[in-house]
């Protein structure tokens, strides 16, 4: 779901339907009952590919070999409240 115009889609929750109609009716009933989004993405779990967490420190070491992208290289100018 995206709460607003200009913010990612964020995961609100799960929901079963037999297709993809009346499951985009159901996330709608379901997850934006206060009128809080402005639209709404489903997907087929089988569509989904995860990591597993039991292969967490093979899979995301790599990231760790690039220490420049961390913000700490980088000084943030007064001011400024988010980047």
């Amino acid at each position: 779901m995206r709460a607003r115009r200009g913010l990612s889609h964020t995961h609100v929750g799960s929901l079963h339907a037999p297709d993809a109609e009346l499951a985009l009716r159901n996330a709608r009933d379901l997850y934006t009952r206060r009128q809080e989004g402005v639209s709404i993405w489903v997907v087929p779990a089988s569509a989904i590919t995860a990591s597993s967490p039991d292969e967490k420190d093979a899979f995301f070491d790599p990231a760790a070999d690039k220490v420049y992208r961390h913000p700490t290289f980088y000084d943030v100018p007064d001011g400024v409240a988010h980047l």
